[in-house]
């Protein structure tokens, strides 16, 4: 079971929430302000967060980028807004996740299942290889999670390099996005939305856009594939 730390402003919210994990068996902490969370997350181990963003103190996009200032502990962001553009942000802030409100209690537990996957693998497990991989001017170095292109260090978010390093285990291979969520996202399901915008972050910092790619070759309805400049 996890460690979970819950950020919540509105009494009647957390103490559901509070309910609901602790009768999954979860140990619960909580705190009501974004500076509550930092000073718990600095001081108290947590095997993930959940965030909600209207917070009193300080709006909870700040307090994600302070988080991942001191700590690299799966973050779910829980919110009211469903806006594209801040959901991408969210995202590019460092949320491993997030969750339209209102949502159900067996959604909240699906995604942070997928979430504590995620990161008992990343943390556990089986060595990664220690074999260097290079797609063109690319090399990954899963052993060091590293990534260059043309010898010019990349820097990379935790998913974005999972996301890179899967598909130059297969270059040239059309690989499926159910396939994607099932192995870089450890989802049975989920939204597209989420592999474009990490297939678009990536793009960008391979220096390429979707109209004119060099790397990464999205086919439409079908998968996404890695493959060298030709």
């Amino acid at each position: 079971m996890a460690r979970v730390l819950v950020v919540e402003d509105d009494q009647f919210v957390r103490s559901a929430l509070i309910r609901h994990l602790t009768d999954a068996s979860h140990t619960v902490r909580s705190v009501g302000t974004a500076l509550e969370a930092l000073r718990e997350v600095a001081h108290v181990g947590f095997d993930v967060v959940i965030l909600d963003l209207g917070l009193p103190d300080l709006d909870g996009s700040e307090a994600l980028k302070m988080l991942r200032g001191i700590t690299d502990v799966p973050v779910i962001i829980a919110t009211a807004r469903d806006d594209e553009a801040e959901i991408v942000r969210l995202l590019n802030d460092g949320a491993d996740d997030y969750l339209t409100k209102p949502f159900s209690v067996e959604h909240l537990s699906a995604r942070m299942a997928a979430v504590l996957r995620r990161s008992r693998a990343s943390g556990a497990g089986a060595e990664p290889p220690s074999r260097v991989m290079r797609v063109g001017g690319l090399s990954i170095d899963p052993l060091r999670r590293q990534a260059e292109l043309d010898g010019v260090a990349l820097d990379l978010t935790r998913r974005e390099f999972d996301l890179l390093a899967f598909l130059a285990e297969r270059p040239g291979v059309v690989v499926a996005r159910k396939e994607l969520l099932a192995e870089v996202w450890q989802q049975s399901y989920g939204d597209d939305q989420t592999i474009d915008v990490h297939l678009s972050w990536l793009r960008r910092k391979l220096g390429e856009t979707a109209a004119k790619p060099r790397y990464l070759h999205t086919l439409r309805g079908v998968g996404v594939k890695l493959e060298p400049p030709r």
